[in-house]
Protein backbone atom coordinates (compact mmCIF):
# COMPACT_ATOMS: atom_id res chain seq x y z
CA UNK A 1 0.00 0.00 0.00
CA UNK A 2 1.25 3.51 -0.85
CA UNK A 3 2.34 5.75 2.01
CA UNK A 4 2.45 9.51 2.42
CA UNK A 5 4.99 11.52 4.37
CA UNK A 6 3.41 14.45 6.22
CA UNK A 7 5.63 17.26 7.53
CA UNK A 8 4.04 18.87 10.60
CA UNK A 9 5.75 22.01 11.90
CA UNK A 10 4.03 22.46 15.27
CA UNK A 11 1.30 21.11 17.54
CA UNK A 12 -1.19 23.88 16.71
CA UNK A 13 -1.34 23.04 13.00
CA UNK A 14 -2.19 19.32 12.72
CA UNK A 15 -3.45 17.28 9.79
CA UNK A 16 -6.92 17.82 11.21
CA UNK A 17 -9.93 16.64 9.25
CA UNK A 18 -8.20 15.90 5.97
CA UNK A 19 -7.67 12.19 5.26
CA UNK A 20 -6.27 10.31 2.29
CA UNK A 21 -8.54 7.31 1.88
CA UNK A 22 -6.66 4.01 1.91
CA UNK A 23 -3.19 5.59 1.98
CA UNK A 24 -1.07 5.15 5.09
CA UNK A 25 0.31 8.35 6.62
CA UNK A 26 3.63 8.84 8.41
CA UNK A 27 3.99 12.16 10.23
CA UNK A 28 7.47 13.62 10.70
CA UNK A 29 8.06 16.41 13.25
CA UNK A 30 11.23 18.33 12.42
CA UNK A 31 10.34 20.80 15.17
CA UNK A 32 10.98 17.93 17.60
CA UNK A 33 14.31 17.06 16.03
CA UNK A 34 13.07 14.33 13.71
CA UNK A 35 15.15 14.41 10.52
CA UNK A 36 13.74 15.02 7.07
CA UNK A 37 14.92 12.86 4.19
CA UNK A 38 16.77 14.42 1.27
CA UNK A 39 14.52 12.50 -1.12
CA UNK A 40 11.41 10.40 -0.65
CA UNK A 41 12.09 6.68 -0.56
CA UNK A 42 9.34 4.40 0.61
CA UNK A 43 6.74 7.17 0.34
CA UNK A 44 4.68 7.90 -2.75
CA UNK A 45 3.71 11.47 -1.88
CA UNK A 46 4.54 14.43 0.35
CA UNK A 47 2.20 16.71 2.34
CA UNK A 48 3.61 19.83 4.05
CA UNK A 49 1.34 21.49 6.59
CA UNK A 50 1.07 25.06 7.84
CA UNK A 51 2.76 26.83 10.71
CA UNK A 52 3.09 30.16 12.46
CA UNK A 53 6.64 30.79 11.23
CA UNK A 54 7.28 32.55 7.92
CA UNK A 55 8.51 30.49 4.99
CA UNK A 56 11.85 32.37 5.02
CA UNK A 57 12.42 32.32 8.81
CA UNK A 58 15.18 29.73 8.86
CA UNK A 59 16.48 31.19 12.13
CA UNK A 60 13.12 30.52 13.79
CA UNK A 61 12.62 27.08 12.21
CA UNK A 62 16.05 25.74 11.20
CA UNK A 63 14.50 22.74 9.39
CA UNK A 64 12.93 24.94 6.71
CA UNK A 65 15.89 24.71 4.28
CA UNK A 66 15.63 20.91 4.37
CA UNK A 67 11.87 21.15 3.83
CA UNK A 68 12.31 23.41 0.80
CA UNK A 69 15.01 21.09 -0.57
CA UNK A 70 12.74 18.07 -0.18
CA UNK A 71 9.91 19.91 -1.93
CA UNK A 72 12.20 20.84 -4.81
CA UNK A 73 13.42 17.25 -5.11
CA UNK A 74 9.84 15.94 -5.23
CA UNK A 75 8.86 18.41 -7.94
CA UNK A 76 11.96 17.49 -9.94
CA UNK A 77 11.17 13.77 -9.92
CA UNK A 78 7.39 14.13 -10.28
CA UNK A 79 6.46 12.91 -6.79
CA UNK A 80 2.99 14.22 -5.82
CA UNK A 81 3.08 17.11 -3.36
CA UNK A 82 0.39 18.95 -1.41
CA UNK A 83 1.49 22.10 0.42
CA UNK A 84 -1.01 23.77 2.75
CA UNK A 85 -0.63 27.47 3.72
CA UNK A 86 3.01 27.58 4.94
CA UNK A 87 3.52 24.40 2.93
CA UNK A 88 2.28 26.18 -0.19
CA UNK A 89 4.57 29.12 0.50
CA UNK A 90 7.56 26.79 0.98
CA UNK A 91 6.67 25.06 -2.30
CA UNK A 92 6.62 28.44 -4.04
CA UNK A 93 10.01 29.44 -2.61
CA UNK A 94 11.50 26.03 -3.42
CA UNK A 95 10.55 26.34 -7.09
CA UNK A 96 11.41 29.97 -7.81
CA UNK A 97 8.46 31.97 -6.49
CA UNK A 98 8.31 34.78 -3.95
CA UNK A 99 6.69 34.93 -0.49
CA UNK A 100 6.25 38.10 1.57
CA UNK A 101 4.13 39.59 4.32
CA UNK A 102 0.64 39.79 2.91
CA UNK A 103 0.19 43.28 1.45
CA UNK A 104 -3.56 43.23 2.16
CA UNK A 105 -3.09 42.20 5.78
CA UNK A 106 -4.06 38.89 7.41
CA UNK A 107 -6.77 36.86 5.69
CA UNK A 108 -8.83 35.19 8.42
CA UNK A 109 -11.97 33.09 8.67
CA UNK A 110 -13.91 31.54 5.80
CA UNK A 111 -13.31 33.26 2.44
CA UNK A 112 -14.68 32.41 -0.98
CA UNK A 113 -12.06 31.48 -3.56
CA UNK A 114 -12.78 31.51 -7.28
CA UNK A 115 -11.43 29.05 -9.81
CA UNK A 116 -9.45 30.23 -12.82
CA UNK A 117 -10.03 28.89 -16.32
CA UNK A 118 -6.98 26.67 -15.85
CA UNK A 119 -8.68 24.87 -12.94
CA UNK A 120 -11.00 23.00 -15.27
CA UNK A 121 -9.86 19.39 -15.38
CA UNK A 122 -7.21 19.87 -12.69
CA UNK A 123 -6.92 16.69 -10.59
CA UNK A 124 -7.09 18.53 -7.24
CA UNK A 125 -9.61 21.35 -7.76
CA UNK A 126 -11.23 20.64 -11.11
CA UNK A 127 -14.32 19.09 -9.53
CA UNK A 128 -15.02 21.88 -7.03
CA UNK A 129 -17.00 24.14 -9.32
CA UNK A 130 -16.52 27.84 -10.08
CA UNK A 131 -15.94 28.82 -6.42
CA UNK A 132 -15.82 27.34 -2.93
CA UNK A 133 -15.54 28.48 0.71
CA UNK A 134 -12.10 28.01 2.21
CA UNK A 135 -10.81 28.45 5.78
CA UNK A 136 -8.08 31.07 5.98
CA UNK A 137 -5.47 31.91 8.59
CA UNK A 138 -2.39 33.54 7.07
CA UNK A 139 -0.33 36.70 7.47
CA UNK A 140 2.11 35.94 4.62
CA UNK A 141 1.34 35.22 1.00
CA UNK A 142 2.80 34.02 -2.27
CA UNK A 143 3.32 37.30 -4.11
CA UNK A 144 4.93 35.81 -7.23
CA UNK A 145 4.24 32.32 -8.52
CA UNK A 146 7.08 30.03 -9.60
CA UNK A 147 7.84 30.24 -13.34
CA UNK A 148 6.43 26.77 -13.98
CA UNK A 149 3.26 27.27 -11.92
CA UNK A 150 -0.35 27.24 -13.08
CA UNK A 151 -2.76 29.45 -11.13
CA UNK A 152 -5.91 27.57 -10.14
CA UNK A 153 -7.85 29.78 -7.70
CA UNK A 154 -7.88 33.31 -6.25
CA UNK A 155 -9.62 35.27 -3.51
CA UNK A 156 -10.54 38.95 -3.50
CA UNK A 157 -7.54 39.92 -1.36
CA UNK A 158 -4.95 37.35 -2.47
CA UNK A 159 -4.72 36.06 -6.04
CA UNK A 160 -2.57 32.98 -5.40
CA UNK A 161 -4.96 30.76 -3.43
CA UNK A 162 -4.27 27.53 -5.29
CA UNK A 163 -1.59 26.67 -7.83
CA UNK A 164 0.10 23.69 -9.39
CA UNK A 165 3.80 23.35 -10.16
CA UNK A 166 4.44 20.81 -12.89
CA UNK A 167 2.07 17.87 -13.21
CA UNK A 168 1.59 16.83 -9.57
CA UNK A 169 2.66 19.45 -7.00
CA UNK A 170 -0.06 21.66 -5.51
CA UNK A 171 -0.06 24.54 -3.09
CA UNK A 172 -3.20 25.88 -1.40
CA UNK A 173 -3.02 29.07 0.64
CA UNK A 174 -6.13 28.11 2.59
CA UNK A 175 -6.59 25.41 5.23
CA UNK A 176 -8.85 22.56 4.08
CA UNK A 177 -7.76 20.56 7.12
CA UNK A 178 -8.96 23.09 9.70
CA UNK A 179 -11.72 22.35 12.20
CA UNK A 180 -13.71 24.97 14.07
CA UNK A 181 -11.73 24.22 17.23
CA UNK A 182 -8.37 24.60 15.51
CA UNK A 183 -9.48 27.81 13.80
CA UNK A 184 -10.64 29.24 17.14
CA UNK A 185 -7.18 28.61 18.58
CA UNK A 186 -5.47 30.35 15.67
CA UNK A 187 -7.79 33.36 15.72
CA UNK A 188 -7.25 34.08 19.40
CA UNK A 189 -3.85 35.61 18.65
CA UNK A 190 -5.54 37.98 16.18
CA UNK A 191 -8.30 39.11 18.54
CA UNK A 192 -7.09 42.73 18.68
CA UNK A 193 -6.68 42.90 14.90
CA UNK A 194 -10.18 41.50 14.38
CA UNK A 195 -11.62 43.99 16.86
CA UNK A 196 -10.17 46.76 14.72
CA UNK A 197 -12.08 45.27 11.79
CA UNK A 198 -15.29 45.16 13.79
CA UNK A 199 -15.18 41.40 14.19
CA UNK A 200 -14.06 38.74 16.67
CA UNK A 201 -12.83 35.15 16.76
CA UNK A 202 -16.26 34.06 17.98
CA UNK A 203 -18.00 35.60 14.96
CA UNK A 204 -15.61 33.98 12.49
CA UNK A 205 -15.86 30.60 14.19
CA UNK A 206 -19.67 30.84 14.13
CA UNK A 207 -19.51 31.57 10.40
CA UNK A 208 -17.23 28.54 9.99
CA UNK A 209 -19.71 26.32 11.81
CA UNK A 210 -22.49 27.62 9.59
CA UNK A 211 -20.63 26.31 6.54
CA UNK A 212 -19.21 23.20 8.14
CA UNK A 213 -20.80 20.75 5.72
CA UNK A 214 -19.27 22.51 2.71
CA UNK A 215 -15.90 22.82 4.46
CA UNK A 216 -15.91 19.14 5.39
CA UNK A 217 -16.66 18.35 1.75
CA UNK A 218 -13.68 20.51 0.69
CA UNK A 219 -11.35 18.58 3.01
CA UNK A 220 -12.74 15.28 1.82
CA UNK A 221 -12.47 16.30 -1.83
CA UNK A 222 -8.87 17.43 -1.53
CA UNK A 223 -7.88 14.30 0.39
CA UNK A 224 -9.55 11.93 -2.05
CA UNK A 225 -8.24 13.76 -5.11
CA UNK A 226 -4.66 13.82 -3.85
CA UNK A 227 -4.87 10.17 -2.82
CA UNK A 228 -6.03 9.28 -6.34
CA UNK A 229 -3.04 11.06 -7.87
CA UNK A 230 -0.67 9.22 -5.53
CA UNK A 231 -2.33 5.85 -6.08
CA UNK A 232 -2.02 6.22 -9.86
CA UNK A 233 1.78 6.36 -9.64
CA UNK A 234 4.05 3.30 -9.38
CA UNK A 235 4.84 2.38 -5.78
CA UNK A 236 8.26 3.68 -4.66
CA UNK A 237 11.08 1.38 -3.71
CA UNK A 238 11.96 1.60 -0.04
CA UNK A 239 15.45 2.77 0.62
Amino acid sequence: MSRLLVVQHEDRVPLGRITFGPLEVDVVRPDRGEPLPQRLTGHAGLVVLGGTMAAWEDDVAPWLPATRALLAACVADGTPVLGICLGAQLLALATGGRVERGPAGPELGVVTVTATEQAAGDPLVGGLGPSWPAPQGHHDAVTELPPAATLLASSHAYPHQAFRVGPAAWGVQYHPEATAEVLADWLESDRALLAGRGSSPEQLVAAFRGQDAALAALARGHGEAFAAVVAARPAPVAG
